[in-house]
């Protein structure tokens, strides 16, 4: 079997894997390095491929799905104090604003 192929992953796993890479994507990582980050989250919480009879009924880890989410502030919690009362005071407006136009729809 050669290296990447992902035929010994359930169809779980490969969902799984697909969502985690959409996430990164989203957030403005690059293709492949969103698809390697999200198989390497799959395999750490399952354990690699699990579709041979070794290795199966084995508790999963999400530890490392709340590792990402938990990260994920770390970013706005490095800017200043005024840039991130700026931020939230330019989107309240945003959402006021655009609250308004939907009701005036």
């Amino acid at each position: 079997m050669p290296r990447g192929d992902k035929s010994a992953y359930t169809d779980k796993q490969k969902r799984q894997a697909e969502h985690i890479e959409e996430g990164y994507e989203k957030r403005g990582v690059p293709d492949e390095e969103a698809e390697r980050r999200a198989w390497a989250t799959v395999n750490k919480e399952t354990g690699g491929g699990k579709k041979s009879g070794s290795g199966r009924g084995q508790p999963e880890d999400h530890s490392p799905s709340r590792k990402g989410g938990k990260l994920g502030g770390q970013a706005s919690a490095a800017r200043p104090k005024a840039a991130r009362s700026a931020s939230a005071k330019k989107a309240a407006q945003t959402r006021k604003r655009n609250a308004a136009h939907r009701a005036s729809a």
